[in-house]
């Protein structure tokens, strides 16, 4: 028969091995996972903090687009008023001026018929004159 000599030395490199891996879990291991998991947090905070500025962002453009509305409409508003009050101002100095006209044109006629008085007056005293050299000339004397 055989006998088997058992060999002790697999068991001291399990020994070994199992020692080796406890010491590298505690001195590698662990360390390693605690430094992931802090990079895995700051990570996580990061993007909670990108996530409220862009939320930030997003609610002050929404602001600033209905602020930017308010400020269309308002200039818009203010616009018709002041094309309003325009047209109004337009319409008062239209019918001013329609007033007016008649009283220009009655003036203007008055003026004409000073005018043309003044103009009949004056061919009057000059045809007359004139007629008196005419007939003074055809005649040749002094006519009365």
């Amino acid at each position: 028969m055989v006998s088997v000599i058992p060999n002790y030395t697999i068991f001291i490199q399990m020994i070994t091995f199992l020692a080796l891996v406890f010491i590298l879990n505690v001195l590698l291991y662990k360390p390693l996972l605690s430094i992931i998991e802090r990079r895995k947090k700051q990570l996580d905070e990061l993007e909670s903090e990108i996530k409220l500025f862009n939320e930030s962002v997003d609610k002050r453009a929404a602001e600033y687009e209905e602020k930017l509305k308010l400020a269309k409409s308002n200039a818009s508003e203010l616009k018709k008023e002041i094309i309003k009050e325009g047209t109004d101002q337009a319409k008062k100095i239209v019918d001013a001026v329609r007033n007016e006209i008649p009283l220009m044109m009655q003036e203007f006629q008055q003026k004409m018929d000073k005018e043309i008085q003044i103009a009949r007056q004056t061919l009057d005293s000059q045809s007359r004159k004139l007629s008196l050299e005419i007939a003074q000339k055809v005649m040749g004397r002094s006519v009365q």
